[in-house]
């Protein structure tokens, strides 16, 4: 897989190289040849910078633990405190804001997290999670909470890093043209390295650009199905493609459906919104609350959700999403403590599953140390093919008297037959990825462009001199 081009002409120069038939894909190669080196060129670096904000994300998870250790671990003690004591021990020492959620302990060895939203300094996006000891009732800390995963101030500077550069929504547009176009390269690549001749694929015995493709293409090709994965599911959840994609899922029917938060318990698809009292305490209290959700089988972990208002229930909802994942919840009628709404995964649509499945992955979550090692190595597998494809631009020469450029017009190489549908898929692609459309058709702008302010100064490719 190559982040620079590797044109026929390189092949046709190497003296060991048999003679072969023309293949399916002749007319196409000079076409993703082109297509390759400019993404190469000019998306790599969106790439580049994706891949090492995603592995210092991977990292996160562990450097979390030791960072926030103290916050996050309790000693184990013999009998927990009731939830609300609990708290009442958070509240009592911090009485700003209102209790969002509570995070009872999931461990022996884990505080309790109590929730607070509308806490003055802290981002409205986030919460103040309070850490209480369950065994003493001793407040161990606060910090600042992201996500549904819970993350704490180190874990969210580096996932915000990552997906936005920290510029807000208009940073975003990063990390989704980056995601955009890695599959690109990777099926170009792809389709370059196997249409390639076998004896020029080796790595032992060579030297110079053709070790650097050899080395290239053959960690492109093991960590290809990888950067498949990262591309479709980093796009889910991006400004624009990932709005589309939700747009399809909905008319698909495989939203991902949610607890009715209404006392009555009709399914109504709208999630629980932040509780009003400011001791999260409704009615038959957290206690019995969560009670009632253990009777329905919610193990942990669990996050409680005070009512929104007098006419909502309490939604206790499994947050596990590693494997075997826990996504079940109900909805819990404050009045009289009983279950009035229940929603297991097993019951979501296919796409919402595969969708939960596929960001967990992706974040690292799902099957945990494995997983981030895992990714680490995909983003370190990134970085490393995109220094050599720039070293290998370097080697030849940047189009220079080290090796010919890929002339332009290849596109008119193409039969109609196959050139057609291709520019039909394109299209839909675009229209689906629009950063990818958009800086698709930018590409092309430009390269005519050059060709024709090359023509105008009569320089001719060597390819338009024969």
């Amino acid at each position: 897989m190559s982040t620079a081009p590797s044109t026929a002409t390189e092949e046709a120069s190497q003296p060991d190289a048999p003679a072969s038939p023309p293949s399916r894909w002749a007319p196409l190669r000079p076409l993703i040849l082109r297509l390759h080196f400019y993404a190469g060129v000019l998306v790599a670096p969106f790439l580049l910078v994706a891949a090492a904000t995603g592995f210092l994300y991977a990292g996160a998870f562990q450097a979390e633990k030791l960072v926030y250790s103290h916050e996050m671990t309790v000693p184990v003690g013999d009998e927990k405190l009731p939830m609300s004591e609990q708290v009442a021990a958070a509240r009592k020492a911090h009485p700003e804001g209102t209790v969002s959620a509570v995070r009872p302990s999931p461990a022996d060895d884990a505080s309790t997290r109590v929730l607070l939203s509308g806490v003055e300094g802290v981002n409205p996006d986030h919460t103040l999670a309070v850490f209480v000891d369950p065994y003493t009732a001793e407040v161990r800390g606060s910090l600042e909470q992201y996500g549904a995963t819970g993350a704490l101030p180190l874990r969210t500077w580096i996932d915000e890093f990552h997906r936005d550069l920290h510029l807000g929504e208009t940073g975003r547009l990063y990390s989704e043209l980056a995601a955009s176009w890695l599959w690109v390269i990777a099926a170009g690549g792809l389709v370059l390295w196997f249409t390639r001749r076998r004896a020029l694929r080796k790595v032992r015995g060579t030297s110079g650009r053709r070790r650097t493709l050899g080395l290239h293409g053959t960690v492109g090709v093991w960590a290809a199905i990888g950067f498949f994965f990262l591309s479709a599911t980093g796009l889910t959840w991006s400004a624009y493609a990932g709005a589309n994609i939700d747009e399809l899922r909905t008319s698909l029917g495989q939203a991902t459906p949610s607890v009715s938060a209404s006392a009555g318990g009709d399914h109504g698809g709208h999630g629980a919104a932040a509780g009003t009292g400011g001791s999260g305490e409704h009615g038959v209290g957290l206690d019995k609350v969560l009670a009632a959700a253990r009777a329905e089988g919610l193990g942990d972990p669990v996050e409680i959700v005070p009512p929104a208002d007098d006419s909502s229930a309490y939604v206790v909802k499994q947050v596990q999403r590693s494997w075997p994942t826990k996504q079940d919840s109900v909805a819990i009628d404050p009045a009289s403590g009983e279950v009035v709404d229940v929603l297991r995964f097993t019951d979501f649509p296919v796409l919402a599953k595969l969708t939960r499945w596929g960001i967990d992955l992706h974040t690292g979550v799902l099957f945990g140390l494995v997983n981030q090692i895992a990714l680490m190595l995909l983003a370190l597998s990134l970085i490393l093919l995109i220094v050599w494809g720039y070293r290998m631009w370097w080697q030849r020469g940047r189009g220079s008297a080290f090796g010919r450029p890929i002339p332009r017009g290849a596109w008119q190489q193409v039969p109609p037959l196959i050139l057609v549908p291709l520019v039909a898929v394109v299209a839909v692609i675009g229209y689906f990825l629009p950063l990818l459309g958009i800086s698709l058709a930018a590409f092309v702008v430009v390269d005519v462009v050059l060709g024709e302010v090359a023509h105008r100064r009569g320089k001719r490719t060597p390819a338009e001199a024969k």
